[in-house]
């Protein structure tokens, strides 16, 4: 806590509040044996710090006390930390704990103790123990079912389950959750993941029925498709493993595992792909065949099977869920019995069929993004077969039937409906990982709000458990994007477990060498197939990187680090001249819609590997892990200057530039490879260029993220500003002046795919130069707050939910006085830059507590504690 003025006190003690274990409120079914806790502090006033902690861990809570706590007692700690603190009791399987914590402040007061919070471990070690992995030959989509018997009073009852590719569990005729496409998609030779469910409340006393209908996934992918996911190394036909524990207040323990004792049959789902699409014959539904009394003697008997060759382990992240029901906003038919059913938005899930129709009737719903000559367009050349997102209901004839998809989901806005002669009635269905939303922006300039909005939608549409390129054509995990993606994503949403996960399919997906694919999972694809793409793997170092920015996540860089280090090591083996093939590069910039740029790709490979190792020396830094690679990226910057830079003319080029290319200036100047001396005439020209071009861009999807931070950074945020709001083509306007809600793949009127995030990142720099918050490292330690590119806007705010707390900045312009707001959380240092031209022009209150101020180039500094600090400017 800093020195305070005289008649200055410090505000109440410290509280924790926001209590999680393994980033998560509540987890339930954790497979982490030393479980990391984290809390949020709060006090009133300024400048408060927390200096010491005491965590209480007990199987109850009424145990929860110093003298009772049978788990864990920390004792007092001194330490600020206040996440990532490693839970050092025991603990043992499909057990729950409850915890507390309290704090100490500057004066070394203590807090009150916390509201207990609990998290529940998984298997553990115990695994599925007699449960085996069953399945059989049906000819759709298996059921499983298997009777038991409730003898007694249910205190607690458990059930673990892993069904493959994807499985809709029940029990007594009731979904186990609401989760869906669960367990999440893994590379299933390494990694097999496994939900727990709480069943306590779905039990009954006497019969009861557990069952699971399996779908495939990419587990059992049959569409042959140009990524050979349909010959995988685990490609197989669905299976189930499943443990039921049940707990009896008599202190009785019974089980129900997956053997030879359940009862199997092809159910109703007659096909599944994630490409085609599902065809369901209500005809062939089993009514009452997940609850008791049903008669299954006509079903076969389940036999055990290979278990895949991964490691089955609890799944931490978030589950895929059923978001939002939308109606449509207009349903016409183009001709007799076809229908386009508009729902105003683009998204990714699926549709809600309600129907009346004959038996036997079949009805077909094609989803897709755009409409031509009356029809969806619902094409992808990279899956065999004309059959693409189209789903089909074969009717029971039994009145008002509803039905939606179970095991596939699609990109669309449009669904086209044949087969009933009334107008249809369809939902859509939002469906995506349920993480949640940290960053609320709001703006006086309405396109930066649009851009927001439709950055927030693509990225969304784009997580299924692995982050996408595209859910309408491909669905696949490519690195690339996510690398170029990550920062806005991570401002956007809370990611921490959703990109642990997926940094464990990246190591799963590793080769001997070391190499790395260009997606992830990958069936084998994508090591020789667009490879070697440099600016695509090397997402690695630079996601772990970020992590630790965000969250401040050690662990994380302990336990990748060997798999980092064997995978630069074959990056950098084959750098030739020091520079690095690539054979992407800045894929996709305006005038080049089918592939990669025209400059020569090992610009933009070097810059990327000599990012890479740079967060990789960073990384190693952190964990105390000695490295060469901040050598590496000095003769990588040499071998990209000896090549690319004209040092007369002050740019980079290459001899296969058609003409200038922003993308090879921008990234050599956002990633600190131009030499001091030639910076400002860099920037200087970039500027130029882009001025030349009437402010259009002319990057692909690795530069159009750093060009306007560039530009910014170096004194041209008007340049910037315009680029920004730029409405014709190319630029981010043009889309929406063309109807657009989501982010494109490409600058083109004809994009094909039109809900991709790697060309949307312009949101990233809104939220750091616009609204003017940057995190600065470690878990958000240090802030920086600069509202640089103010151009056009007559005020902003930004609010985003950090691991430390909320962080928000509000600015407002009125005529030449500015005022700012910033309120910083416990454990955080905010450098405030507040616009003005003097010094002397700007008030800071608390002023007692704001402390010297510095003065440079057009911004007043104040270096503030925690607080809510409040600025205002008379010459901004």
């Amino acid at each position: 806590m800093p020195d305070l003025p005289d008649g200055w006190t410090p505000g109440g003690p410290l509280t924790a509040r926001s209590l999680k274990t393994e980033y998560a409120v509540r987890p339930l079914g954790t497979g982490v044996t030393r479980p990391r806790l984290s809390w949020i502090a709060t006090a009133p006033g300024y400048g408060a710090t927390q200096t010491a902690y005491q965590i209480l861990v007990a199987t109850a809570p009424e145990l929860l006390t110093p003298e009772d706590a049978d788990v864990w007692d920390s004792g007092k700690v001194s330490s600020a930390r206040t996440f990532g603190v490693e839970h050092e009791g025991l603990v043992a399987p499909r057990t729950r704990y409850h915890w507390t914590v309290r704090l100490w402040d500057g004066l070394d007061r203590a807090g009150e103790w916390a509201a207990p919070e609990w998290f529940e471990t998984a298997l553990l070690d115990e695994g599925f123990a007699a449960a085996r992995w069953i399945g059989g030959e049906v000819d759709s989509a298996p059921l499983l079912r298997r009777g038991f018997a409730v003898d007694g009073t249910v205190r607690r009852a458990r059930l673990y389950a892993s069904g493959l590719g994807y499985a809709d569990l029940r029990l007594n005729g009731q979904a186990v959750s609401d989760s869906v496409l669960d367990p999440g998609f893994t590379a299933y030779d390494h990694t097999v993941l496994y939900v727990t469910h709480d069943v306590t409340d779905l039990l009954q006393s006497g019969d009861n029925v557990v069952g699971a209908e399996l779908g495939r996934g990419f587990f059992g992918l049959t569409s042959p498709n140009v990524w050979r996911w349909h010959q995988t190394p685990w490609t197989a036909e669905p299976r189930l493993i499943a443990r039921l524990v049940i707990e009896y207040d008599d202190g009785r323990t019974a089980e129900v595992v997956t053997d030879e004792s359940w009862r199997i049959t092809g159910g109703p789902t007659l096909s599944d792909s994630l490409y085609t699409g599902e065809t369901y014959d209500a005809r062939r539904a089993l009514p009452g065949w997940d609850a008791p009394g049903f008669d299954d003697s006509t079903w076969s008997t389940a036999t055990q099977v290979d278990a895949p060759k991964g490691q089955v382990r609890a799944q931490e992240h978030e589950p895929i869920r059923v978001i939002e029901t939308v109606p449509p906003t207009d349903v016409t038919e183009t001709r007799p019995g076809v229908w386009i059913v508009d729902f105003g938005r683009t998204t990714a899930g699926w549709t809600k069929l309600r129907v009346t129709a004959d038996a036997g009737a079949t009805i077909s719903l094609t989803h897709g993004e755009t409409v031509a000559d009356g029809n969806v367009v619902a094409v992808n050349g990279h899956v065999e077969g004309d059959r693409i997102q189209r789903d089909e209901y074969i009717a029971a004839g039994n009145g008002v039937e509803e039905w939606e998809p179970r095991f596939s989901y699609k990109g669309f806005r449009y669904v086209q409906v044949e087969g009933v002669t009334e107008r249809p009635d369809v939902l859509m269905r939002v469906v995506h990982s349920d993480v949640r939303p940290v960053t609320r922006f709001t703006s006086t300039q309405p396109s930066y709000e649009q851009f927001d909005r439709a950055m927030r939608r693509t990225i969304l549409s784009n997580l299924h458990g692995i982050p996408t390129d595209t859910p309408f054509f491909e669905k696949n995990g490519w690195t690339g994007d996510a690398q170029v993606g990550g920062p806005t994503m991570l401002a956007t949403l809370d990611l921490a477990r959703f990109f642990t996960k997926w940094l464990g399919d990246i190591r799963d997906s590793q080769a001997e060498s070391g190499q790395l694919p260009v997606i992830v999972p990958s069936s084998g694809w994508g090591f020789t197939d667009l490879s070697p793409a440099t600016e695509w793997p090397t997402v690695y170092p630079f996601l772990l990187r970020e992590l630790y920015r965000w969250y401040g996540d050690e662990r994380l860089l302990r336990e990748h680090w060997e798999s980092l280090t064997r995978y630069l090591a074959w990056e950098l083996d084959r750098v030739e001249d020091g520079l690095s093939v690539s054979v992407l590069g800045d894929w996709l910039p305006p005038g080049y819609g089918s592939g990669p740029a025209p400059e020569d790709r090992r610009l933009t490979g070097t810059a990327y590997l000599y990012r890479a190792v740079v967060a990789a020396a960073e990384i190693g830094d952190i964990i105390g892990q000695p490295n060469d690679y901040r050598k590496a990226a000095a003769e990588l910057a040499d071998g990209l200057n000896r090549a690319f830079l004209d040092r007369e003319a002050g740019r980079y080029r290459s001899a296969d530039d058609p003409d200038y290319r922003q993308t090879s200036n921008a990234v050599p100047l956002a990633f600190g490879i131009v030499p001091d001396e030639l910076v400002e005439r860099v920037a200087a020209n970039l500027a130029g260029d882009v001025e030349a071009r009437g402010f259009h861009l002319n990057t692909g999807c690795l530069g159009v993220g750093v060009l306007l931070p560039v530009l910014t950074a170096h004194g041209y945020s008007d340049a910037a500003t315009k680029v920004a709001l730029q409405r014709t083509y190319p630029s981010w306007g043009y889309w929406f002046e063309l109807g657009a809600d989501t982010m494109w793949e490409k600058w083109e009127d004809d994009s094909r795919s039109r809900n991709h995030y790697f060309q949307g990142t312009v949101v990233e720099w809104i939220f750091e130069n616009v609204a003017g918050l940057r995190n600065v490292d470690a878990g958000w330690e240090r802030i920086v707050v600069r509202p640089d590119a103010r151009g056009e806007v007559d005020s902003a705010s930004i609010r985003t939910e950090t691991i430390r707390g909320r962080v928000s900045v509000v600015w407002k312009k009125t005529s030449r006085v500015l005022s700012l707001d910033v309120q910083v959380p416990v454990g955080t240092t905010a450098e405030v830059h507040v616009p003005s031209a003097a010094a002397s022009d700007v008030t800071a209150v608390p002023a007692p507590l704001a402390g010297e101020a510095s003065y440079h180039d057009g911004f007043t500094i104040y270096t503030v504690p925690a607080g809510q600090w409040s600025f205002t400017s008379r010459s901004a």
